[in-house]
């Protein structure tokens, strides 16, 4: 989102947390990365509708009708809870910068919407968007087998399934070289029968920092903040998804990680929790994010720096392109996907970035510092 993302380079499973093996790319790249290798072949069309109402029509007649308490369906419960912290989280954010949003709403015919929120040239973000999806469609049955692997309460035997995904994926990317760029992106999955009744359902998400030039104390807040929220559900959640992060958001071709790391999870299902316990842990890791990261931006946003400054982290951002459009499947497949919207897959990409033939920081540098970290991990708290 790009966003929640399916690891090409993957650590062992941690026990009750299954490996990401099955997605399904559709709509924008939360959902491509989140769902990426249900298929190897493009989605069926979606079936014209019939006289009777779509799952997200009755849904839409729930919330019209009941509106969405603790009793709703949990796919109603995470689509109001996401989109209830993108607008927190984008006032604040209007407040660090001075800017406005603006605010990108679309619809899908096949069931679903979406608000993208974008600032650009903004006084302290050269660029930050803030991304909601809801997504209603159909799997089919080539779908429905692989999903088995991690999901057998699955039939087999059926035709075709309908699903559900909703997430949240931000990405904020600073004018001064001082201030680190950061990563967000929280999703839902669940499969349902043709009445609207849930059957397989996941949670997956995570977090990271990716700054260019090293302040150990902001790494060590951002770090601490997050194991906080990891410790209130489960105290050997963080150090197995700082390792999984750690992993996934690395170049191969270059040798190094793309930041200073955080968390990445992904099918988190009744094998790990109960849907209520998942439910809050993603609550509180989507929650702890102003805390970790507007102390950080507020005290870097107007330090000083030069034209030298400016240079790195123009090659750094080059890096974090590099990641997102060659290593980041879930970025990739949903550019590959007919009918995705690209504007909001690019997203996740700075304005401006460099690639300078054969850079290589001063030896002793505080840019050769920052480098040598990325190039081994860090454990930061």
């Amino acid at each position: 989102m790009s966003n929640g993302i399916p690891t090409t380079s993957k650590p062992a499973s941690p026990k009750g947390v299954w490996a990401p093996k099955t997605r399904l790319a559709v709509g924008v790249v939360f959902v491509g990365s989140m769902i990426y290798s249900m298929l190897s072949s493009p989605l069926q069309p979606v079936p014209e509708r019939t006289e009777s109402p779509s799952i997200a029509d009755l849904d839409s007649r729930r919330k019209r009708e009941s509106g969405v308490s603790s009793t709703s369906p949990m796919r109603l419960r995470m689509e109001a809870f996401i989109k209830e912290q993108q607008e927190l989280i984008v006032r604040e954010l209007e407040k660090v910068d001075g800017g406005k949003f603006c605010k990108d709403t679309w619809t899908r015919p096949a069931g679903g919407d979406g608000v993208s929120c974008v600032l650009q040239d903004g006084k302290v973000f050269e660029k930050a968007g803030v991304n909601t999806s809801i997504v209603y469609g159909t799997l089919p049955r080539v779908a429905i087998a692989k999903m088995r692997v991690n999901h057998k309460a699955l039939d087999p035997d059926i035709d075709s399934l309908e699903f559900f995904a909703a997430g949240l994926s931000l990405v904020l990317h600073p004018q001064n070289p001082m201030a680190p760029t950061v990563h967000l992106n929280y999703r839902y999955f669940e499969t349902m029968d043709k009445s609207g009744d849930g059957k397989a359902w996941w949670f997956g998400g995570g977090t990271d920092l990716t700054p260019s030039y090293l302040f150990e104390e902001d790494a060590i807040h951002f770090h601490r903040t997050i194991k906080d929220a990891c410790d209130k559900h489960d105290r050997d959640y963080y150090p197995r998804f700082k390792a999984w992060c750690d992993k996934y958001f690395f170049i191969p071709h270059r040798g190094e990680s793309r930041g200073v790391g955080g968390i990445f999870f992904d099918d988190l299902d009744e094998e790990a929790k109960d849907q209520e316990e998942l439910f809050s842990f993603v609550q509180h890791c989507l929650e702890a994010f102003l805390p970790s990261y507007l102390p950080i931006i507020e005290n870097r946003k107007d330090m000083p720096f030069g034209s030298r400054e400016k240079e790195w982290q123009q090659v750094r951002r080059g890096r974090y392109v590099e990641f997102n459009l060659v290593h980041d499947r879930g970025t990739s497949f949903g550019l590959a996907t007919p009918g995705a919207r690209v504007e909001s897959i690019l997203m996740t990409l700075p304005l401006t970035a460099r690639w300078i033939y054969m850079h290589e920081p001063e030896q002793g540098s505080q840019e050769d510092r920052m480098l040598r970290v990325l190039q081994k991990p860090a454990e930061w708290i």
